[in-house]
């Protein structure tokens, strides 16, 4: 009898179970930022509250000159403050660092050796606090670690600056949507300095996709492939081995998405709603972990791969690896209907006869679908479908440097942009959308590549712009 009991005891909890699983397939929260419904993982979003309105399209007041305050003087601040003394109607105000043989470096080689004044200097932790504050700044520039970016853009915004952030602007859900939350509420811009939607190649390749060159655009693949073991050592106190040491998933996506997004019309048109991740085991990351930080845990994976479906039934590929030992890589593939673009490892294009002007093959050449064009083509095709952007400053770019010059772009369309009173081209919905991929992939990786869902940080406005543009004056 007490055997009888007890079966019917066990067989009552079991269905309970599993009743409480099957709910789970449709909505069931497991207590974290995030829920199941439907089969995805759908992270939580907040409600935008009254009197905040959208920052598609968003031009601010035109501000003939442009003055700037630095905050991170470490690896790459010295060489923003550098690129800024070239660019007209800038001055350069305020300098910020946790440690002050940084701020005078920049001082001294930059400013003082360009024969500019010297600026007024922050040092120390919260000091970022004091040159927020100041009435004298138009615009913050963010390049500290990256668990450092929301907060001090958060605090910039609320003080009536305009904000440049490193990538990725910030490292979960939650911080994104306080960043569009907070550009909304303040009316004040905030741009991931996403440098590589700048690249020559890039830009050569949207504005051929912006003129139908390759047909419809179907599929874009983008990545960070970067072995870091000569640089690990330089990140001031560890930061990025250490974030990454605590963190799965692709955690530097906007490099190889952001450039995608532009040609594929992310929130102008399209959207980006489901991803996939998968990740392979840490091997050489454990590794570097062991000898630096004296740990055997290390939750990144060497490898890590995520696929993306946008709402027009278009998809992305993003790679992150930045352990193992292969050459420098961001991808950069289109394939579109009538046409293919490649980046890495080698440059090309695969084009139609059709879609190229009348004359601008020699007569009787005819391009090969199966390969790539020849050089003489390619090199024709990157002179004259070279962006008007690029091709109006090209040259100083080059001199000036960064990336080979496309650092040197970016700041100078941000400043452009913001003295003539017109949109940025990389607004905070951007910043958004491709730095939150670091803590969605994560989740989808952790849930044995689950789909999770892809905040709408536009709030359902995706739709309302038109195609990717650049504003012009």
């Amino acid at each position: 009898m007490k055997n009888i009991k007890l079966i019917n005891f066990l067989t009552a909890m079991l269905l309970l179970l599993v009743i409480a699983m099957s709910g789970c397939k449709n909505k069931c929260n497991n207590g974290e930022n995030y829920r199941f419904e439907d089969n995805a993982i759908v992270f939580n979003a907040p409600q935008r509250v009254e009197g905040q309105t959208s920052m598609l399209e968003f031009a601010a007041e035109p501000l003939p000159v442009v003055r700037i305050g630095f905050i991170g003087l470490g690896m790459r601040g010295p060489d923003a403050v550098y690129r800024m003394t070239f660019i007209d109607g800038v001055e350069v105000v305020a300098l910020c660092d946790l440690l002050p043989e940084n701020v005078e470096k920049v001082q001294k080689e930059i400013l003082e050796a360009k024969g500019l004044p010297r600026a007024a200097e922050y040092v120390g932790e919260t000091a970022y606090k004091q040159l927020c504050e100041r009435d004298d700044i138009d615009l913050v520039y963010i390049c500290t670690n990256w668990q450092t970016h929301v907060p001090m853009a958060v605090y910039a915004m609320q003080h009536g600056k305009h904000v440049a952030v490193e990538v990725p602007a910030a490292t979960s859900v939650e911080d994104c949507w306080k960043l569009v939350d907070v550009s909304e509420q303040t009316r004040k811009h905030c741009m991931m300095l996403e440098n590589c939607t700048y690249d020559f190649f890039e830009m050569t390749a949207l504005n051929m996709a912006k003129q139908g060159m390759f047909g419809e655009v179907i599929h874009g693949e983008g990545a960070y492939i970067h072995n870091l073991e000569p640089y690990w050592h330089e990140y001031q106190g560890n930061w990025r081995l250490d974030f990454n040491q605590k963190h799965s998933g692709d955690v530097y996506a906007t490099h190889g998405l952001g450039p995608i997004c532009q040609v594929l019309d992310i929130h102008r048109g399209d959207r980006m709603e489901y991803l996939v991740s998968m990740s392979t085991p840490s091997y050489n990351g454990k590794k570097i972990a062991k000898e630096m930080m004296g740990t055997d845990e290390f939750a990144n994976g060497d490898m890590t791969t995520t696929m993306i479906e946008t709402h027009n039934g278009k998809t992305i590929l993003i790679e992150h690896n930045v352990y193992t030992y292969r050459p420098y890589n961001r991808l950069y593939q289109l394939t579109g209907t009538e046409g293919f673009a490649n980046k890495y490892p080698i440059e090309g294009f695969t084009l139609m006869d059709k879609n190229l002007p009348e004359g601008f093959l020699a007569e009787g050449q005819h391009l090969n679908v199966h390969g790539f064009v020849p050089k003489d083509v390619r090199e024709k095709i990157m002179k004259e479908y070279t962006h008007p952007i690029a091709k109006d400053i090209e040259e100083l770019a080059k001199k000036v440097g960064g990336h080979g010059g496309m650092d040197f772009i970016m700041d100078y369309r941000l400043i452009y942009c913001l003295q003539n009173g017109l949109p940025l081209d990389e607004d905070v919905y951007d910043a958004a959308e491709w730095s939150c991929i670091g803590e969605l992939s994560a989740a989808s990786i952790e849930n044995h590549g689950m789909p999770v869902k892809m905040p709408d940080f536009t709030r359902g406005d995706w739709n309302k712009v038109t195609g990717y543009k650049h504003a012009m004056k």
